[in-house]
């Protein structure tokens, strides 16, 4: 395996994937592209950022103040992804960009760890996975989390991860022993277990069987995690059969909690999402125009059907109820505390 390098350093770069120019994501990045077939077709753009913890605005009225994104774009490639229009603001396109062309912000970790030791900073709760997936497949090869979950940990600062990436199970050493200091909220997303579906639109990820799989192996080892279904797709994913399959498996994993988030349709990734629909599902498009007009959430009365039906399969499948050792392992590990806040994080997708 090998790595190409280029570096950037002039107002416009070679973009090592098509020959064409990228203006500059940051002067003296580095692209690289990777040999092998998991990453074809991939840039990765590599900076040095002045800053990693970021301040939610108010105006978001969630819980937590501070989120930390390692990464923006996502290898994942799910059609629906709320954060592609973030892509844009670096002069890049919200699809076939967002999923190609990811920044890399290499110094994550040691920002983390100065931030930690300001004494400006309070130590209030810090999200992550609340952009782009922190644990998608270019974590395997920069180890970020790793050096972030690290410094989380040393300075007992309470975090939340949410991911579809089942290489956070690399990180369950620190994870447990972060969670012997702090509070620790772990959440998986997997909105279906339709394979077809999951082929179709978030082509990237590990099966959602796999993400399951995380979700029951972090619980046995004495963490709480939670199931994000999350998006619910209108009348793809929406069946009462599939909704308690889902649920299912999700209780089977030993899940704390299981929240629906129904597809959110905001710029970038409506248009996106769209454009697929219109030509694997045609006949769905009026139905769409229908549900969401031309905002970005589906009918109240939509989401609060899918909220109840999902409320009243995990009560039928007893969701949360004896986590882990209902599943009759974990045995002597110690569960932390419960997790500081999994659904304000989870409502900001």
């Amino acid at each position: 395996m090998r790595w190409d390098s280029l570096r950037l350093d002039s107002n416009e770069a070679l973009d090592p994937a098509g020959g064409t120019t990228l203006p500059l994501i940051e002067r003296n990045a580095v692209a690289r592209t990777f040999d092998t077939p998991e990453f074809r077709d991939m840039t990765f753009y590599e900076v040095h950022a002045k800053s990693i913890v970021s301040e939610v605005p108010k105006s978001s009225r969630m819980m937590f103040r501070y989120t930390i994104n390692p990464y923006r774009g996502c290898q994942h490639s799910c059609r629906y992804c709320f954060a592609r229009n973030t892509h844009t603001y670096l002069d890049l396109d919200a699809g076939r960009d967002f999923d190609t062309k990811v920044v890399v912000k290499v110094n994550a970790p040691e920002l983390v760890r100065a931030k930690m030791a300001s004494p400006r900073w309070a130590g209030e709760h810090i999200a992550m996975g609340t952009n782009v997936d922190p644990y998608q497949r270019a974590e395997g090869r920069y180890k970020l989390m790793r050096g972030i979950i690290t410094a989380l940990r040393d300075a007992a600062n309470p975090f939340s991860i949410l991911t579809k990436g089942t290489l956070i199970l690399r990180d369950l050493d620190l994870l447990l022993s972060a969670a012997e200091v702090t509070d620790v909220g772990l959440n998986v997303s997997a909105a279906f277990v339709d394979k077809s579906l999951w082929r179709a639109i978030e082509p990237g990820t590990p099966a959602p069987e796999r993400r399951i799989e995380a979700c029951a192996a972090l619980t046995d080892a004495g963490l709480r995690c939670g199931v994000l279904m999350g998006p619910v797709v209108p009348f793809l994913s929406d069946s009462p059969a599939q909704l308690a399959a889902t649920v299912r498996q999700a209780a089977e994993a030993g899940a704390a909690h299981v929240t629906p988030i129904v597809l959110h349709l905001r710029p970038g990734a409506r248009e996106w999402f769209l454009g697929w629909l219109g030509e694997a599902h045609p006949e769905l498009v009026p139905r769409y125009a229908e549900l969401y007009g031309r905002g970005a959430y589906a009918r109240k009365d939509y989401q609060a059907r899918i909220a109840g039906q999902v409320r009243e399969l995990s009560d039928d499948f007893g969701v949360g109820r004896g986590v882990g050792a209902a599943r009759g392992r974990g045995a002597g590990v110690t569960s932390p505390r419960p997790p500081a806040v999994p659904h304000e994080q989870l409502s900001l997708l």
